[in-house]
């Protein structure tokens, strides 16, 4: 008999950015993201598209290097956190709980196999916009902001792993998430994984790091609600002189349409069309990618750009980036 499906973990709720040049990073997401501050605290600033119903879906975080954080989900329930959370104690991943950050109550913290830190949390403040910020539609969570990109709210993370494998098991095992695509090489290694807790085709994906080191992270997704509203965001990077890495384009996995930027520190940001493909089928059987099909490039084949696969954060160690500069150019 199959076991019932773990579904205790409801969505992603906020991803931790750190930079090290907070003031530039800020200027970027709330004048070209068009993004909103919603607190501060510390060495951190948080801010919202314009549809999260938390009050924040980004923590960016004053730093001396780039990369991320954490990672945070919301769990279904308070007994779905404590089913986790027993299921996560006194194994090595395991760090401990939280009191809590600005928005939301106490939070349990672990490693995935790669060094990452995630954390799971329920208790949370739904947002309350201010007079000024009122929506004239009830059932939107603030008022348009009308400002650059104007991204409506988080969607996805991408990480790089040393071992998809070892990660694709422990969220499936300790946190229910179902795979529903991945990338699987002539040799048998698990080269890339997209997996889910709701009904979006995704809500993470980890992808192999090209160097072997762990904790890496590819970039942080924000959705827009169509194609034509990506395509002005292009125009709209252009004119802050910000760097495109690659697209618009649409990708072959998952059928994303996308574009990649760097912001000041370093991340790599993703705009993504929000009526992305849903999974409905309860019974949904995981497609396999094959090394001869990803070779093909992107769903119009368009090659996929190098850096796509080398450049993540943190930096790479010195040496490990001077290596590797020396056999792109062998």
């Amino acid at each position: 008999m199959t076991a019932e499906p773990i579904l205790d973990v409801a969505h992603l709720g906020h991803i931790e950015l750190l930079t090290p040049k907070a003031e530039e990073s800020l200027r970027f997401f709330v004048d070209v993201m068009g993004m909103t501050e919603s607190g501060r605290d510390g060495r951190s600033v948080y801010l919202r598209g314009w549809d999260d119903y938390e009050r924040y879906s980004l923590k960016l975080t004053d730093a001396g290097t780039s990369g991320m954080g954490h990672a945070a989900f919301r769990a279904r329930s308070p007994q779905a956190l404590a089913r986790r959370v027993a299921a996560l104690e006194g194994t090595e991943y395991a760090i401990g709980w939280t009191d809590g950050d600005l928005g939301h109550g106490p939070s349990y913290q672990f490693r995935d196999p790669d060094g990452h830190v995630v954390e799971l949390y329920y208790e949370t403040e739904w947002y309350q916009p201010p007079p000024e910020l009122k929506p004239y539609l009830k059932n939107q969570a603030q008022r348009f902001p009308a400002r650059g990109v104007n991204v409506r709210r988080i969607d996805h993370f991408n990480c790089l792993a040393a071992d998809i494998r070892a990660n694709r098991v422990f969220f499936e095992d300790y946190l229910g998430f179902r795979l529903t695509e991945q990338i699987v090489l002539n040799d048998g290694t698990e080269a890339g994984m997209w997996m889910t807790c709701t009904n979006k085709s995704y809500d993470f994906a980890y992808t192999r790091e090209a160097h072997g080191i762990g904790g890496r992270f590819h970039h942080v997704t924000f959705a827009l609600d169509s194609r034509e509203e990506i395509l002005r965001a292009a125009d709209i990077f252009k004119e802050n002189d910000v760097f495109i890495e690659t697209g618009p384009h649409k990708h072959a996995i998952q059928q994303t349409f996308f574009l990649y930027v760097y912001e000041p520190g370093g991340n790599r940001v993703e705009l993504a069309n929000a009526g992305a493909r849903l999974l409905l089928a309860p019974d949904w059987k995981p497609l396999v990618w094959t090394e001869e099909e990803r070779k093909k490039g992107q769903a119009w084949g368009l090659k996929t750009i190098e850096s796509f696969h080398t450049h993540g954060t943190p930096p790479l160690p010195d040496d490990v980036a001077a290596a590797d500069a020396q056999n792109r150019r062998n």
